[in-house]
């Protein structure tokens, strides 16, 4: 057997790749970023084909710092942005349009008119989703609709819609392998969660039937081997899930009740609820992971603008050069000064669902400084998370006793104190902060034997940081309770039919 498994965390931003060892030491890491495309205000693309150039780098510079080759690698597992859609042809093998991202909001009106109808509950009761633009099905009833001669082609059975894993392990296998796994395929809003298939009706529904859709797998199984012309000898692929459901395993999150919060481009909280779907108001339902002969579920909220308003600081607002920067900000100033920012810069998620909102920042004066933006831009993060964790405490009255965190935010000292302070529970950081990709490594680890069981994957968790609650609730409730004021205020901004 080889001696390391890699992980490949294809998120929004960057593609990444990540080489472990059996006790989850990350030996070797290669990232780089892909273009961001915004041809319209609400909407946003990605080349298909950047995205997978930008991955074999990564994949090939990851190898190369941790001084391996593809012999040295038992297994590749795939984690990766899930909602954002890909049409490709399936003779030729290319896109037929830039693959449309999570955060794009152009069917937006077609959701609210599928909400008000009596489908609306339908959907929710199939697929465990809210009815929102931030899922795949209606970005590819877009395409279908308006790029020349898809829907032709798509009749004669010649059209494909993947997620990015789908895609991904298209192209690595040579265009042999058309999977995706459970996790992934349940946040299309055309998977049926409690049938574990592909929902006709649905599909039926919006008109999307003739495109053709991958088959699903468990989360550990054969995807399929990398052409070995990629990287000098072929790799099996034994691993594929979701990125927020990679995260939530990478976090050793196996039983019910256990949650984690990444800080990633988003936001999400997930919280596994073991062996049966639990729909809960405001949350969403969805496969977690197939492993072991079973299929375990998780409740989210998903927060769709988190680690991406420190990034409009910097590249929009270029108050900042790095997001470092706003750990030093946020503790210059003793509070925001009354400065509330909602960066609903997309609309609203868990638990609003508001795909009319639009980004405020309220209560400026004259004497608001960068320092006090920066600051409300990361109180916004801790506020996000106790949005959800509020709404899950409410709708199953069951407490949660810890939260477990990932991401880049995560080496913010201070946020993450924040966070335990708004929340009122012990926040723990993690030894390996890459949670996505060990979650995406060890489920590739267990289907070829690198890792034996569970157990064994949750013995190598470890927490490196807890941050445990040091305001007085009533403080804490009363500035949770300015942010809620401020929320109410960016709702319904942008009027219906104007996207």
């Amino acid at each position: 057997m080889g001696k390391y498994i890699i992980g490949i965390d294809s998120g929004t931003t960057s593609c990444r790749a990540l080489v472990f060892d059996r006790d989850a030491n990350i030996l070797g890491i290669g990232q780089k970023e892909f273009t961001q495309i915004y041809p319209k205000p609400g909407w946003v693309e990605h080349d298909p084909n950047e995205i997978w150039e930008t991955q074999k780098y990564a994949i090939a510079q990851a190898m190369k710092n941790a001084n391996c080759t593809a012999e040295d690698i038992v297994a590749i597992g795939i984690t990766n942005q899930r909602e954002s859609a890909v049409v490709w042809d399936l003779e030729t093998g290319e896109p037929v349009y830039n693959l449309i991202v999570w955060q794009d909001r152009r069917g937006a009106d077609l959701c609210e008119e599928i909400k008000e109808s009596e489908w609306g509950p339908r959907y929710r009761e199939k697929t465990g989703l809210e009815v929102d633009s931030y899922f795949s099905a209606t970005k590819v009833k877009w395409v279908l609709e308006n790029v020349p001669g898809v829907r032709e082609r798509a009749e004669q059975g010649k059209i494909a819609f993947g997620n990015v894993d789908t895609w991904l392990i298209y192209k690595l296998t040579g265009g042999k392998r058309f999977v995706t796994d459970y996790s992934n395929a349940s946040r299309s809003m055309m998977f049926n969660i409690n049938e574990l298939k592909w929902d006709d009706d649905i599909r039926k529904h919006l008109g999307i039937e003739a495109v053709q859709t991958a088959e699903v797998l468990p989360s550990t199984a054969m995807f399929g081997t990398t052409d070995p012309d990629l990287f000098g000898a072929p790799i099996p692929i034994t691993g594929d899930v979701g990125d927020q459901q990679g995260s939530l395993f990478g976090q050793a999150c196996f039983e019910e009740g256990m949650c984690k919060m990444t800080y990633g481009t988003a936001g999400v909280f997930a919280l596994c609820t073991g062996n049966r779907p639990v729909p809960l108001n405001g949350l969403t339902t969805s496969c977690f992971v197939g492993v072991n002969g079973k299929v375990l579920y998780e409740i989210e909220g998903i927060q769709f603008i988190v680690g991406a308003a420190v990034q409009w600081l910097r590249d929009g607002l270029k108050i900042i050069k790095d997001s470092a920067e706003t750990e030093a900000l946020a503790r210059s100033v003793e509070d925001t000064g009354g400065v509330y920012f909602v960066p609903a810069l997309v609309g609203l998620c868990s638990p609003h669902w508001d795909s009319y909102a639009r980004g405020t920042i309220i209560g400026i004066t004259r004497g608001t400084t960068e320092a006090h933006l920066a600051r409300a831009t990361l109180e916004s993060m801790a506020y996000q998370t106790r949005d959800v964790f509020d709404q899950y405490v409410k709708e199953s009255g069951n407490p949660i006793p810890s939260l477990r965190v990932d991401g880049g935010a995560v080496r913010n000292k201070w946020l993450m104190q924040f966070v335990a302070d708004i929340i009122g529970a012990p926040v723990l950081v993690p030894k390996v902060a890459e949670a996505t990709a060990l979650g995406a490594a060890w489920l590739a680890g267990l289907q070829v034997g690198y890792w034996e069981s569970l157990d064994e994957l949750s013995s190598l968790w470890q927490p490196a940081a807890e941050y445990k609650p040091q305001m007085k609730r009533e403080t804490a409730d009363a500035l949770y309770g300015e942010w809620l004021r401020a929320v109410e205020r960016s709702r319904g901004w942008v009027k219906r039919g104007s996207q």
